[in-house]
């Protein structure tokens, strides 16, 4: 048919593979396809019944009438009867087919917009470093859009136009055999043509589709960041650069647009030049009495029923191209591969009870006990986490051909500070990334070790749960604080929320606001102070009374008397645990275990405070020089 050839040539990337997966999406709802299939036939089986009605209403009740000199309109009422009739039976099974596929359609994004965020959600940092928030964005927002419009109102209306055709095309050869063959070699025509203007456009959107994700993304991070535009008065540069973006758009939405928009008009004439050419045809065939009036005109309507539905598929293929390179887009995503994690060690909350003979034994507790082992899942053995890491010769680089760690070693036995300090960019900031599996070091490249197992044994989920980190960019979800700070540990109650709100010396000023612990968040805590925020996220690492506890520039953002309030919640919750401390201030490093300073990649010294003071060397000539700073070691 047509409309398949059509739909064959006009296609984006991979058509023939992004096709059968919406089908398979499609085949969950195969029951329901009955129905619908159902209510297309009846639609447009009214359709072809009533052009067919044509004939019999001319030849034999309008034409006779018109030699009567005293009609009897009553059995010409009777069958108009009968062909309203005909048309209510198609308006229901029209809606029914719409509400079938609207339920179809909805039910189809769901899953899709579900197997997407899934798919996120297991897809390492890395992924996200490399792709902008708005583009990803783009994918939930415009993508689906066009997938949507494809199978609420596309899908529909090919199934229908397809029957539509096919019952067309056999009443007409049924009709006139002769005439028929006229309309194939125009139809033949408008093939060609949609075919030819179809492959141009699929390029097209797909460039299309590909710069609005790249200005939407844009646009999010201008808006996420308008205070550091401000901040800079950049306004002029983003407004630039948008400039760029929004033409590049508007270049290739106007060349996709051109191709779909000269579709339409080219189909629509050449409908009108079919339909002149069978009514002259016709007319000739009657005067040579080989048709009677009510064949031809019975033909005539369902050349118009014919050109109509080849005209809406070929309008339909700027739809269903957009649709197509938007689910192009999205399954993209969807094939990405997750993050990768072969360890077979996990956390889990640990207990000890007396065996048989009376000697203490380590079991796996299934509530909160704040005692942690190690499970291998494979024989269920518990090793007791104790906060023992070691890093051995650890060479590292985000891409292959640029290192960032040069054979770094360290060792942060249990209950000890580690401090990390030095220049942005030196390399602290990895060694977190690398202690919490966010990327893996190359085989070769040294190895870390957490109690003394090597770290890719243990699984990455298992590693996160073990450390509490607490970051300099603080981000809080829309909720109330409750929430928030909940979301260290979902399993907390309301007295341990507040009792780690305590701890991060939090819970004076939430007690202040209006609402308490239920004061509802706005967009990032924008309503709370930068001291504020920075509590809230101790206290939401608090609340999960991590093993391992991660500081990565925790104050920061603090000024100095609230950096003291909270300097006594902090000695509290690193008491007992392993700490990696990464700060720039004096203050909060002088009374670290070990304080590692790093340079370009590689640890230049090591040692206590006064260990490094008498060593009289970089870290000396920064205190001496009285700048506490150490972002400025350079």
């Amino acid at each position: 048919m047509p409309p398949v050839k059509i739909h064959g040539v006009a296609r984006p990337k991979n058509t023939k593979k992004i096709v059968s997966r919406i089908l398979k999406y499609m085949g969950s709802f195969r029951f329901l396809w009955i129905p619908v299939f159902i209510c297309v036939l009846i639609s447009s089986g009214a359709e072809i019944a009533s052009s067919y009605m044509v004939k019999p209403v001319l030849n034999e009740y309008i034409l006779p009438l018109l030699k009567n000199d005293n009609p009897d309109f009553s059995l010409l009422l009777t069958m108009l009867i009968k062909i309203a009739f005909l048309f209510a039976a198609g308006a229901i099974a029209s809606w029914g087919n719409a509400r079938l596929m609207l339920h179809i359609s909805s039910s189809i994004l769901f899953r899709l917009r579900k197997d997407l965020f899934n798919k996120l959600e297991t897809l390492p940092v890395k992924y996200f470093e490399k792709h902008p928030h708005g583009e990803l964005m783009s994918r939930f927002t415009g993508d689906i859009d066009t997938l949507r419009d494809m199978l609420t109102q596309t899908v529909p209306q090919f199934m229908s136009s397809l029957l539509t055709v096919s019952g067309v095309f056999v009443m007409m050869v049924f009709l006139s055999p002769l005439l028929t063959l006229s309309v194939i070699v125009i139809i033949v025509l408008m093939v060609l043509l949609a075919t030819f203007i179809g492959k141009k456009s699929a390029e097209a959107f797909r460039s299309q589709q590909k710069n609005l994700g790249r200005l939407n993304g844009f646009i999010e991070e201008m808006i996420e960041g308008q205070k550091v535009v401000k901040l800079f008065s950049r306004e002029k540069n983003a407004v630039e650069r948008f400039k760029v973006l929004n033409d590049e758009l508007f270049a290739a939405g106007a060349k996709a647009n051109s191709y779909g928009n000269i579709l339409g008009p080219l189909m629509g004439n050449l409908g009108y030049v079919q339909y002149a050419v069978v009514s002259v045809f016709g007319a000739f065939l009657v005067m040579a009495s080989v048709h009677d009036v009510g064949t031809i005109a019975a033909f005539l309507q369902y050349t118009r029923n014919f050109s109509r539905p080849v005209t809406m598929i070929s309008q339909l293929v700027n739809s269903i191209l957009n649709a197509l390179a938007g689910a192009e887009r999205i399954f993209a995503i969807i094939d990405e591969t997750p993050e990768y994690d072969e360890g077979y060690i996990t956390l889990v909350n640990a207990g000890t009870v007396n065996d048989e003979n009376g000697e203490p034994r380590l079991v796996q507790a299934y509530d909160f006990t704040g005692q942690w082992a190690w499970k291998n899942t494979i024989d269920n053995h518990l090793v007791p986490m104790k906060g023992d890491i070691v890093f051995e010769n650890v060479s590292f680089g985000y891409i292959s051909q640029k290192e960032i760690l040069h054979d770094i070693s360290l060792h942060a036995k249990p209950g000890q500070t580690i401090a990390l300090v030095g220049a942005t960019g030196s390399g602290k900031s990895t060694v977190i990334n690398l202690l919490a599996r966010f990327f893996d070091i190359e085989e070769g490249n040294g190895q870390i070790f957490f109690d003394g197992i090597p770290i890719k044994q243990i699984s990455k989920d298992g590693i996160r749960r073990s450390l509490g980190m607490v970051l300099q960019d603080t981000h809080f979800f829309s909720g109330t604080i409750y929430d928030n700070i909940k979301y260290g540990n979902l399993d907390a109650d309301f007295e341990q929320v507040q009792k780690a709100a305590e701890l991060a010396n939090a819970d004076s000023f939430i007690r202040h606001l209006k609402y308490g612990y239920e004061t509802v968040l706005s967009r990032d805590a924008e309503n709370l102070s930068q001291g504020q925020r920075q509590l809230l996220s101790i206290a939401r690492a608090a609340v999960l009374n991590p093993p391992v506890l991660v500081l990565d520039e925790a104050t920061s953002s603090i000024d100095t008397r609230t950096e003291k309030l909270i300097q006594t919640g902090l000695e509290h919750l690193m008491s007992g645990r392993t700490v990696f401390m990464i700060a720039h201030r004096l203050s909060t490093v002088r009374n670290a275990d070990e304080i590692l300073v790093f340079d370009h990649g590689r640890i230049i010294e090591r040692g206590t405070h006064e260990a490094l003071m008498n060593q009289k060397a970089r870290y000396y000539e920064l205190v001496l020089g009285g700048d506490n700073d150490f972002d400025k070691l350079d």
